[in-house]
């Protein structure tokens, strides 16, 4: 990582070193943009021992990616920096960002690409098995699991869309209500689905050798299962966009956010996840690089209008 002084000034600083984060900061580079990146190094998928459906990198470690990026955004000029950015306010420039270390950066332009966190429900085991054995996403975890005894726990309303999905990887699967309400039609069709449905509230995950071995009910039945699927509570890591006073969806709570990822503070932009929550890794990557096209625009533009108001005053006399 590279070190900075106590102050720098950055076309562009950008919170967050996940992959939409470099994504963009590889973008900037390429464009002579000077860029920063504050990479508190607490990706959302850390735990994570490999990524899936990202063309070309298929079952790499999710950190390892990252190592990569961070490489590549070096070998551009790009400025790394291990730290936790602590607040952010507006300037007649742009924005001036303090680290956690003290360290102060101001950018003409700001990118927030810090992630969400998953709000797992308190269950005993829940987050000591999460991104090993107790997963969210189908798709990036259900070929691995294929054909195995696997379950649900229902945490919401798109419970049951969630379990509806993971029944086409496997027959053997069971759908764990935990107190959750269960509507007629829903049942309907888990049952002629084939999908077992569980009405006794869970009690813990049990863990054998480091692996999810079973679901422990309330009455104390054992059911053997390979891994748990569910969906969990998401929340935006948004204080930075709250502080700036960032205009927020009054239906989802989540950052209103434009083409390319620009908010309704002018020179405030979001990627990733913190914008998006559906996103995975390949998507907060490829949605990362049009908000850094859409950034270098909107430096364009400010370099023009001041290379014409300078021409105006250089020659007056010169329409």
């Amino acid at each position: 990582m590279n070190a900075m002084n106590h102050e720098q000034e950055y076309d562009v600083v950008i919170v967050g070193g996940g992959a939409a984060g470099l994504s963009a900061a590889l973008m900037l580079g390429r464009a002579r943009r000077s860029v920063l990146v504050v990479d508190a190094r607490a990706p959302r998928n850390a735990k994570a021992g490999h990524m899936h459906g990202y063309l070309s990198r298929d079952g790499m470690p999710p950190m390892e990616l990252l190592e990569h990026g961070r490489d590549e955004v070096l070998s551009y000029g790009g400025v790394i920096v291990t730290d936790y950015a602590e607040k952010a306010e507006p300037t007649e420039d742009g924005f001036r960002v303090t680290l956690a270390s003290g360290c102060v950066a101001t950018g003409r332009q700001l990118l927030v690409a810090t992630g969400l966190t998953d709000v797992l429900p308190e269950i005993p085991g829940m987050a000591e098995l999460w991104a090993r054995d107790v997963h969210v996403c189908p798709y990036c975890h259900g070929w691995e699991v294929q054909d195995g005894p696997l379950a649900t726990v229902a945490t919401g309303p798109f419970s049951t869309h969630h379990t509806l999905l993971l029944r086409q990887w496997t027959e053997d699967l069971v759908y764990v209500l935990n107190g959750h309400p269960l509507e007629d039609a829903d049942r309907a069709k888990l049952t002629a689905r084939g999908i077992r449905i569980e009405e006794r509230p869970l009690q813990r995950l049990v863990e054998k050798d480091g692996r999810l071995s079973a679901l422990e009910l309330a009455d104390g039945t054992l059911l053997a299962r390979e891994a748990v699927f569910l969906v969990p509570k998401l929340e935006a890591n948004s204080t930075l966009l709250d502080t700036l006073g960032c205009e927020k969806d009054p239906e989802t709570g989540w950052i209103k956010a434009g083409v390319g990822g620009r908010t309704s503070v002018p020179g405030v932009w979001v990627a990733g996840n913190v914008a998006d929550p559906a996103n995975g890794v390949i998507a907060a990557a490829g949605a990362a690089t049009l908000t850094a096209a859409q950034i270098n625009t909107a430096l364009v533009e400010a370099d023009v209008e001041a290379a014409v108001r300078a021409s105006a005053e250089s020659h007056p006399d010169v329409l």
